[in-house]
């Protein structure tokens, strides 16, 4: 029988770690499970997925995950967590039947990389074996910016060393194009300005934030005589919103999460709007949906106060 999971103590709570041999025997039934799922006399809804019928879950998953977090609901999050797990277990059971790779090759290079970047947790020579080709400064003296900094030094070994790293490649093909537009704008922005190509302070890009206003007015305009120019008006808005990403890492604020906090908002606030009335909201003026707006968002505002 497993050992029971240890303890250490933080001062408040006690912190449970993690048992390495439950959750490797838990892991080891679950890879058996999935095998079982698609095996000749399986499942024969899993037997009929593939790469491309299986990834949009996996899209929907992972949100799903931020959404628990987001609502600091862990029971659920862990429920989540094991979906998601399972869309790494489905692709990898996919590639071996294919012959491609196996869970346990995916383990592997996870475990590498984990102890390559980590050469002031698990040693030099450890990163070494595990493939680290950088010369980096294992005393980090406990500072996360010179891990962050190791991190990316030993990234970049790594690419030179798969032969990633010629003329062809640029340094924004790291910024993977399925990641959502938010992030990837975000990301495109960052890695920009380690090349020195960036606003030099958050203020800088207020006037570009009225020029790509401007632009888009002018293309607003066009469109209403000329259907064609819609496209036109897309790519302003594009360079717009782009601009604002930008701004939001200036800032320091991530501009997912500030949507996504607007977007709750304004799901709530609508809400109050809908119960703070006895007509369907559509049955109401304009002014009169202002004015409900107005007392929503005043409501709610108290109540976060008094919380």
């Amino acid at each position: 029988m497993p050992e029971q999971p240890q303890s250490v103590s933080t001062g408040s709570a006690p912190v449970v770690l993690t048992d390495p041999a439950k959750a490797a025997a838990l892991f080891q039934e679950s890879v058996g499970i999935m095998a079982r799922l698609r095996a000749p006399e399986g499942c024969p809804w899993d037997r009929e997925q593939t790469f491309d019928t299986i990834r949009k879950y996996t899209l929907e998953e992972a949100y799903e995950v931020f959404d628990a977090i987001e609502r600091r609901d862990f029971a659920h999050l862990a429920e989540e967590l094991g979906d998601l797990l399972l869309q790494v277990l489905f692709y990898a059971e996919m590639a071996a039947n294919e012959g491609r790779f196996t869970i346990a090759e995916v383990l592997d290079h996870l475990n590498r990389k984990l102890i390559r970047r980590h050469l002031h947790v698990f040693g030099e020579e450890a990163a070494r074996q595990a493939g680290n080709a950088a010369d980096v400064d294992a005393d980090v003296a406990g500072s996360a910016a010179a891990v962050l900094r190791n991190w990316d030094e030993i990234k970049a070994a790594e690419k030179r060393t798969s032969g990633s790293d010629d003329a062809t490649q640029s340094r924004l093909d790291a910024v993977h194009r399925s990641m959502p537009a938010l992030a990837e704008a975000a990301k495109l922005g960052s890695n920009a300005a380690k090349a020195g190509f960036d606003w030099p302070h958050w203020r800088d890009l207020l006037p570009k934030l009225a020029e790509e206003v401007a632009e888009l007015e002018v293309e607003v305009a066009a469109a209403e005589h000329d259907p064609v120019r819609k496209q036109a008006v897309e790519a302003e808005l594009g360079d717009l919103l782009f601009t604002v990403v930008n701004l939001a890492r200036h800032l320091g604020v991530d501009a997912e999460m500030a949507l996504r906090g607007c977007n709750l908002r304004f799901r709530r606030r609508f809400h109050r709007m809908e119960q703070d009335t006895d007509k369907p909201l559509e049955e109401l003026k304009p002014g009169e949906l202002e004015d409900l707006w107005a007392r929503a968002k005043r409501a709610l505002a108290a109540e976060e106060r008094a919380s």
